[in-house]
């Protein structure tokens, strides 16, 4: 298991070297989800939040945010790696994960910040309806 100084010092080495600069510690507050990321690109919208013990953070997102991150990744919206310390052995492990992950933004393709706008804006709509009724 890596601290979270560790982890996210890989984590941010990897995503810079895959050409997704990070910013460190970055609040994100976007349909429904608030929390701090660990990084982001916000010129991509790809980030990362490594969930550890000793930062107190495993608890920073309910499972209905992680389902919302879910359908907004799905919806091709944006890309954030959550991943908790206890799922990994090693730095090897971590950086295994955090490239695999990037294989797969990088399959489906960057989102766009218009295309994302959009994204938001139906699905802010579409909760608002169901919000209604």
């Amino acid at each position: 298991m890596l601290l979270e100084e560790e982890g996210c010092r890989i984590l941010g080495e990897v995503f810079t070297k895959r050409g997704f600069p990070v910013v460190r510690d970055v609040p994100f507050d976007e349909s429904g989800v608030s929390f701090h990321l660990d990084g982001w690109s916000d010129e991509h919208r790809v980030g990362f939040e490594y969930r550890t013990s000793e930062a107190g953070d495993k608890d920073d997102l309910t499972p209905d945010e992680l389902g919302l991150l879910a359908q907004r990744m799905e919806a091709g919206e944006l890309y954030i790696f959550v991943i908790d310390d206890t799922s990994i052995e090693s730095a090897d492990d971590l950086r295994a994960y955090a490239s695999a992950f990037l294989d797969e933004v990088e399959r489906r393709g960057l989102p766009t910040t218009t295309a994302a706008k959009k994204v938001t804006k139906k699905t802010a709509t579409k909760t608002a309806k169901q919000v209604q009724r």
